[in-house]
């Protein structure tokens, strides 16, 4: 993600969009590496551009070390990992707001350290937990934080997975309603917090043009894929328990699909966006295992910490469909794998396309598929509309032509914050827009059923590949949107 500012050149972030109150914030499994990836150079990023009026962080892990060893360990991940590095000055200000407290302190050593924290607030305060840790290591987390007495009025952030099945995730939040109210429960999704992920809302909906078209009529099929070409890296013993399916498709593919398929909400508040979401999951019909494909990439089976007869899927590709008024007979198609040819994350609307042709058969009309409207969810989002048009010259020959959109031209690209930055900050709010429900879980665990209960062979591919050949049967008579056939128009090229 590019940047169109330098750290001390970010504009002052407008009133009223971080939390009123300041915050301390107990972040559990504060030496591991999505803290050091995201979560420490992001709270550093909020803190120091003014998105909060006053953070205090206490971090919670194994680890034993003090709290001059946990500075030693953020300072290295935002060296490490930060976008936008800090000066001397920001960083010394931030070193001051952290704490830690091993979990061998227990819960009284908790309460003590947010307590600690909180004293140097004057006036009111917001607590915020966050859970960067194994699913194993959840439950008790939250307990410690019964246990502390630091449950109460506050706020908990989750990460996936949100069970694995029915069962699973109808027994935990059970269990994480005896000690958090639903309303006080937050589920990452981190793709919901990207930018362009938010900007499917604002397409759809403030604007005029394309939200008529949006439906059964006009739409003939769409896609969300998000290929990979990353490995397990050293998340074998995680990936064995879960796949693609759990991993991916549950916890972020459904939740996009969620923002395209949605009505229009009374209001952007966060209760009558996650109802809209929440219709469209129980739209849903369950899935059908004869119109998935799983595969597994050659070698996986040799990967450190694999079972070497292993069934899990490093990749799925599925068809789903929704049975309402809007999307009845309009095909989803849903594709996402480890170890492909690219790492994208595009969403591709297929229109319709005319019911007669009056060019003539060598006009090209038609040769290059339908008519597109194509979102990119990279960071430096973009968006895309193809269409054809008449190439110049005599006769009628047709070429396949696209207007193009990228944040980059705007000027702007300084000021998108980072997915969990973004998502912190709503928490810390208590705005659920972009987070999910215990119902929404639930409801999707269920429509997984039939292929938790008969899920079809894995089937190999080859590393560098899009995945198994049968992919091909899967979508057809349509065809994968990726890789594409014209890339993305450079900047240079968009402004001529």
């Amino acid at each position: 993600m590019g940047s169109a500012r330098g750290p001390s050149e970010m504009k002052k972030p407008p009133s009223g969009v971080g939390p009123k109150f300041p915050q301390v914030v107990a972040l559990f499994g504060a030496t591991g590496d999505l803290a050091r990836r995201k979560l420490l150079p992001g709270l550093m990023h909020l803190s120091s551009a003014g998105f909060m009026p006053g953070c205090r962080i206490v971090g919670v892990s194994l680890d034993d070390i003090d709290v001059e060893g946990f500075r030693a360990i953020a300072r290295g991940a935002i060296d490490q990992f930060a976008m936008r590095k800090p000066g001397e000055a920001a960083w010394s200000a931030f070193a001051e707001t952290l704490d830690y407290v091993p979990l061998s302190a227990g819960a009284a050593g908790l309460k003590e350290a947010a307590a600690r924290a909180a004293a140097t607030f004057q006036g009111e305060y917001r607590l915020l937990h966050y859970l960067s840790v194994p699913p194993a290591a959840a439950l008790p987390a939250v307990r410690m934080l019964g246990e502390a007495g630091l449950a109460e009025g506050s706020r908990i952030v989750m990460e996936k997975p949100f069970g694995v099945d029915l069962d699973s995730a109808v027994a935990l939040n059970a269990r994480l309603h005896e000690v958090f109210a639903e309303e006080q429960i937050f589920r990452i999704d981190h793709f919901l917090g990207k930018e362009p992920a938010q900007n499917i809302l604002a397409f759809r909906f403030a604007n005029g043009l394309f939200e008529p078209i949006r439906n059964r009529n006009f739409i003939d099929h769409v896609q969300i894929d998000v290929p990979e070409t990353l490995g397990l890296g050293a998340r074998a013993g995680f990936y064995e328990q879960t796949g693609a399916y759990k991993d991916m498709v549950v916890t972020h593919l459904f939740q996009i699909l969620a923002f395209m398929a949605m009505e229009a909400p009374t209001s952007l508040e966060p209760a009558p966006i996650s109802e809209e979401k929440n219709k469209v999951f129980r739209s849903m019909t369950p899935l059908d295992p004869g119109q998935v494909v799983r595969g597994q990439y050659s070698g996986y089976r040799q990967e450190q910490g694999v079972d070497p007869e292993s069934d899990v899927e490093t990749f799925i590709a599925l068809k789903c469909e929704i049975d309402n008024w809007r999307w009845a007979g309009v095909p989803f198609f849903l594709r996402t794998g480890k170890r492909l040819a690219e790492g994208q994350r595009i969403i591709s609307i297929a229109f319709r396309e005319p019911p007669k042709s009056m060019f003539p058969a060598n006009s090209g009309v038609g040769a290059q598929g339908p008519d597109h409207l194509t979102f990119d969810l990279a960071d430096a989002s973009k968006m895309s509309l193809s269409f054809y048009g008449k190439r110049p010259g005599p006769g009628m020959r047709l070429d396949k032509l696209s207007l193009q959109f990228a944040m980059k031209d705007t000027g702007l690209a300084g000021e998108v914050l980072e997915a969990y930055e973004r998502l912190i900050l709503d928490a810390m709010r208590g705005d659920r827009t972009l987070f999910t429900t215990a119902e929404g879980i639930e409801r999707l665990w269920e429509v997984s059923q039939p292929l938790l209960e008969a899920p079809p062979p894995v089937r190999l591919y080859e590393p560098g590949s899009w995945g198994p050949k049968s992919i091909h049967q899967l979508i057809a008579p349509h065809a994968w949107r990726l890789p594409f056939e014209r890339a993305w128009r450079p900047q240079a090229a968009t402004e001529a």
